[in-house]
């Protein structure tokens, strides 16, 4: 039994709930439903029941209910085949539209309608074919014909996991608007806020207004990828948006004003005690602020804490900080426990925790205060900052040293200040919100000169768990107090996150990735000491950027800062479309591509050049160096031959260059792993050409679901009929193919990192593909 006074929740239980539900969430598939309901049952019964054996109860409790919720989340989900379903729905505009020059995207909550009726979509309105898509509203009701899918994404190495944010988030599928006509004006929260971003937009002409709306109503649609450059290379996109500190700024303010009144009228403190009216009060602030974000996960983390506080100044009970924040952790994982998959949550307890464990308790000064935080925060979250960003900001801690008082005292409380009185008094607001764009905007050129500093933005390669639990203890160990011994040994517990080994292949040994990219193709070739970058894969204008997306992420994984070598096959869009991200984020020393191909700044690639690199041969097999530019059949085919064997890169040939490089040299697209021409298509793997090249390993690179149907049926049985091993990036995400002494080594990203949103785990998944994993 608990004994007498022994809080029900302390930071064990915390801790041990969080270790049960990322247990639950780190299985490849979910556990079965009546499994969970044990689990949580059991954890429940010993928690409340068993004091010395809470901290299991509480691990029962978090794999239990984690369990639920995964399974919740996956059922709501749209079955995977057919692969694209049309429906007709009817609902409201969840939150504010992203608009960008070609589509809107939004996220609508179904309230009737075909297949996800009662659920949340993502979809998007595209402006093409001389259709413009209609201005969208926040908390609009419509009535749309859509096309959706299962949430699907790419999977690589370094970058986002689309399908982990549609299973944390609920959503049942994706697509796009076919039509629709607006039932309903826009209402509710989601409604005013945006009508007050409108509002302020309007108010304001000064280049800080798209600041001055995230900052008062966490609307960061505004900012560009420029901005956010700026912000991640300052170490300050932690500020920009409505964080948890604004959140207790505001409970702090109002708690404060209440406390003056009751100063100002002794007698409301006979009807209701100061410490509970400022108790309350703060919690109303601070839950109204939160609501006008949107309630993100640092507001309700923040929320939940003020709400610890405040219940136990009406229960008339002291509660230590700890506490409230293991309070606080254990309502969000009650409630949510999928929350962990959010960066934010990670964040926001970790960097409390530490500022807890660390801080003097009194007797400091505020300048002392402010630079030791500053010191904890950037030690202690900087391990999270690398695995979750895979970079760390040299300059942060020198920016956030003037953001952190400037806009969290000054900017941001102008900016709220602002959304208060627009209700009472308009005038008033827009002075409110011009004083506090004149002050964003007087400081943001220091915060630009300091993120272009070389040393801004540090780039590091994908970490293993290891190397990130050996940060963590060194940066307790570097945080302890002053005369812990051998604290300057800690620093050596860095060392494997900060600088871990690339894995870059021996001597007279290669690695070939296909990225995945979605329907167009991007290979990195990696020797010992080089790198090279066949293809960039695809991008639409003020779209879809697979350079941005997943080249470039992979790019960083790999702790690759500058190639080689690039080689564009041949100027179609889905194979050059990532190029000019690519050039931005990552330069290299050379870029061929086709003769006539127009590709800027490149040199010709031509049949006869090779040369050599850490033991490997390179040799372009086409095009002839008297052939005029013929689009696909003038892609820059690689040879790539290795101590071990050798890769041949194809580009997007046809039958016609195939059977004339049999017809010339057969030993010269002899081949141990293939990726195969045109992404499958049923004009390219000629029979001869496949059997010339007896390759062991043929990669295809399509998009899921592609409308052109790649890779062709009888291209797939081909490859299959002569004895290759087949991969496919839609299936398999990344894979990564290595020529070593052993022989042969591959992987799938899908297979190697799979966990239970993955979509090629829905049954029906691959339907009809033909796909071996490793």
């Amino acid at each position: 039994m608990r004994a007498a006074g022994t809080p029900l929740i302390t930071p064990t239980i915390a801790l041990a709930l969080l270790a049960g539900v990322c247990g639950c969430l780190a299985l490849p598939i979910a556990p079965e439903v009546p499994l969970s309901c044990v689990l949580a049952i059991a954890g429940l019964v010993l928690t409340a029941r068993f004091a010395e054996r809470r901290w299991i109860g509480a691990v029962l409790l978090g794999a239990g209910l984690a369990g639920l919720h995964a399974a919740y989340a996956l059922d709501i989900q749209l079955p995977a085949t057919p692969a694209q379903q049309e429906a007709v729905l009817v609902g409201r505009i969840a939150d504010l539209p992203g608009t960008e020059p070609r589509r809107t995207a939004f996220v609508f909550d179904v309230d009737a309608g075909e297949l996800v009726a009662g659920h949340q979509v993502r979809l998007a309105w595209y402006s093409d074919h001389g259709r413009t898509a209609p201005a969208l509203h926040a908390g609009e009701r419509w009535r749309l014909a859509v096309r959706l899918r299962a949430p699907r994404g790419l999977r690589n190495p370094g970058g986002s996991d689309g399908e982990m944010h549609a299973f944390a988030d609920r959503v049942a599928a994706t697509g796009y608007v076919l039509g629709g006509d607006r039932i309903g004006a826009a209402q509710g929260l989601q409604g005013w806020r945006d009508a007050e971003t409108a509002r302020i937009t309007a108010a304001i002409r000064a280049p800080g207004e798209r600041f001055i709306r995230a900052l008062a109503l966490g609307d960061t649609r505004g900012l560009s990828d420029a901005d956010w450059t700026v912000l991640r290379a300052g170490g300050l996109t932690h500020l920009i948006a409505i964080s948890g500190f604004h959140v207790g700024m505001v409970a702090g303010a109002f708690a404060l004003l209440v406390r003056l009144l009751w100063w100002l009228v002794p007698g409301l403190g006979r009807r209701v005690p100061a410490r509970i009216a400022s108790a309350l009060v703060g919690l109303v602030a601070a839950t109204g602020y939160a609501a006008a974000s949107g309630f993100s996960l640092p507001t309700v983390r923040t929320v939940l804490m003020i709400a610890v506080v405040a219940f136990a100044q009406l229960s008339r009970r002291a509660i230590g900080m700890a506490q409230a924040l293991a309070v606080a952790a254990v309502a969000m994982l009650l409630v949510d426990p999928l929350s962990v998959l959010s960066a934010g949550f990670w964040l926001s307890y970790a960097g409390v925790a530490w500022l807890l464990w660390c801080m003097p308790r009194s007797g400091s000064s505020a300048v002392r205060d402010l630079l030791k935080a500053q010191g904890v925060a950037t030690v202690g979250l900087l391990p999270l900052t690398v695995v979750l960003f895979g970079q760390a900001s040299a300059a942060g801690p020198v920016a956030n040293l003037v953001a952190v008082p400037w806009w969290s005292l000054v900017v941001a409380p102008l900016s709220v200040a602002g959304v208060a009185l627009d209700a009472v008094h308009p005038p008033a607001a827009r002075a409110a919100w011009r004083a506090a764009a004149w002050c964003f905007d007087i400081a943001w050129p220091l915060f630009e000169r300091l993120g272009s500093t070389p040393l801004s933005l540090w780039r590091l390669p994908e970490a293993s768990p290891f190397a990130v639990a050996l940060a963590l203890i060194g940066a307790g160990w570097c945080l302890m107090p002053r005369g812990t011994p051998g604290k300057a040994l800690a620093l050596v517990l860095w060392l494997p996150l900060l600088w871990p080994d690339l894995h870059a292949p021996a001597p007279g040994d290669v690695e070939a990735t296909g990225i995945d990219v979605g329907q167009g193709l991007s290979v990195l070739i990696r020797t010992h000491d080089h790198a090279l970058l066949y293809d960039m894969g695809p991008a639409v204008p003020d779209g879809f950027d697979a350079g941005e997306r997943s080249v470039v992420p992979v790019l960083h994984a790999r702790g690759i800062a500058r190639l080689d070598r690039m080689v564009v096959s041949h100027a179609d869009m889905d194979h050059v479309g990532g190029l000019p991200t690519v050039r931005r984020e990552v330069p290299s020393a050379d870029l061929q591509a086709p003769p006539g191909s127009g590709v800027p700044g490149s040199r010709p690639c031509v049949a006869g050049q090779s040369w050599r690199w850490d033991g490997v041969r390179f040799a372009f097999l086409n095009p002839p160096p008297d052939l005029p530019y013929v689009a696909n059949d003038s892609s820059c085919v690689l040879r790539i031959e290795s101590a071990h064997g050798t890769v041949l890169l194809t580009g997007d040939i046809s039958h016609m260059v195939e059977s004339r490089l049999v017809a010339d040299d057969p030993a010269s697209v002899r081949a141990d792993i293939v990726f195969v021409a045109h992404h499958g298509s049923r004009h390219s793997s000629d029979e001869a050409f496949v059997r010339a090249t007896g390759a062991r390993e043929a990669v295809f690179s399509t998009g899921h679901a592609n409308r052109f149907h790649h890779p062709n049926d009888d291209v797939v049985a081909r490859w299959a009929a002569s004895g290759a091993r087949l991969w496919n990036t839609a299936d398999t995400g990344a894979v990564t193919l290595r020529l070593e002494a052993g022989g042969p080594h591959a992987f799938a990203w899908r297979a190697r990192h799979g966990r239970l949103w993955d979509a090629t785990r829905r049954p029906g998944a691959n339907a009809g593909l033909s796909y071996e994993g490793d």
